[in-house]
């Protein structure tokens, strides 16, 4: 008797879906409201104007316009600083 089966199996081949994380839409671009512009696991980017942030951190546009990224410090609840990046929309003049 043999301890694996002979023809037609493998025990290889199982692979996880990649999960697409990332900047969707760059500076400069235009964004429509609903419009993903960031995915990202936790807070790596902060919503500013004009800008939402969904329940797996997903930054989405509220308004439309033009995005645009900035840095900026944030006091944090102990009092510390951090240099965090925020993400806005800039609505297009008429």
């Amino acid at each position: 008797m043999s301890t694996t089966k002979s023809a037609g199996s493998t025990s290889l081949g199982r692979d996880s879906q990649s999960q697409r994380l990332g900047v969707k839409i760059y500076q400069g671009q235009t964004a429509h409201t609903g419009d993903i512009i960031i995915r990202q696991r936790g807070t790596k980017f902060l919503p500013g104007r004009n800008v939402k942030l969904g329940k797996d951190h997903t930054i989405f546009a509220a308004k439309e316009g033009v995005v645009s990224f900035r840095t900026a410090r944030k006091t944090r609840f102990d009092g510390k600083q951090r240099i965090a990046k925020t993400v806005d929309i800039v609505p297009a003049k008429k």
